[in-house]
């Protein structure tokens, strides 16, 4: 699933392609909205909100999709419509083509009502205005579940909104606390919410979550994705396990210490 980073990527994309230009191209490719029309409309901006787009046009609309687990958007110079039954939506002007494939949600809601969609969303990590207060309130929504194991808490995004399975096992790794670790346990909430709006604040204009700091293949996280390797701080051996349903999660024994899976 697209992490909080890539969605703050792709609204800027979608922005620059779109904002202040008149669409010519409206189409919707979901039974519910296929007599929806924005042909005509200007495209006042588009904006991340966690893992949300929200795209807002003219007369009061906003076009919100997510991603899901392998929704992306292409933006390409304007031209015919691509004939894939992948393709969710197309909003084009005479300039820009923007095409969302394998779109997981696509929804057209007054402007006024977005907060419907998501106003249960706790901190954006990559709100412009981020700072102490929003980081207070994060810290505040994760300490609501004292007993929740953190791994579990981080990909809430009714807790803080960004965070997807890779900057989870980051970032625990590099505060060294074990993905099982209660929330109540986890020494200096306020220092791993700011970690993690860190990480995704540098990445967000860039592909790939570099965590790392090495930008070389296949050296770019720490523990994610390298079950069975060694920790490159310590040299054990990396487990995987599923947490959360069928969520997997990554962690060092060593580095992350007292994991009680239980």
């Amino acid at each position: 699933m697209p992490e909080g980073d890539v969605v703050w990527w792709t609204a800027r994309r979608l922005r620059e392609a779109l904002a202040g230009r008149v669409l010519t191209r409206s189409d919707f490719r979901v039974p519910r909205l296929a007599t929806a029309d924005l042909r005509g409309r200007t495209v006042l901006e588009s904006v991340a909100r966690g893992k949300h787009l929200l795209t807002r046009v003219e007369g009061g609309l906003t076009v919100h999709t997510h991603l899901l687990m392998d929704g992306r958007w292409q933006v390409r110079r304007a031209g015919p419509p691509p004939r894939d039954h992948r393709v969710r939506l197309v909003l084009a002007n005479a300039q820009w083509q923007a095409v969302g494939y394998s779109l997981g949600l696509v929804e057209l809601l007054r402007t006024a009502e977005e907060g419907a969609a998501v106003g249960h969303l706790g901190p954006d990590l990559l709100d412009p205005a981020w700072g102490p207060e929003l980081a207070a309130e994060a810290v505040a929504r994760l300490g609501e579940q004292p007993e929740r194991p953190v791994g579990d808490a981080l990909l809430d995004q009714t807790r803080l909104a960004g965070i997807g399975n890779v900057y989870k096992a980051e970032v625990l790794f590099l505060r060294g606390v074990a993905p099982w670790t209660p929330i109540r346990d986890v020494p200096d909430l306020g220092a791993l919410v700011e970690l993690s709006h860190r990480l995704l604040d540098a990445n967000k204009e860039r592909h790939g979550h570099i965590t790392t700091g090495d930008r070389g293949r296949g050296r770019e996280h720490w523990v994610y994705g390298r079950a069975g390797r060694p920790c490159r701080r310590c040299g054990t051996r990396i487990e995987r396990a599923e947490q959360a349903g069928e969520r997997v999660t990554f962690w060092c024994p060593h580095c992350q210490p007292a994991a009680d899976r239980r």
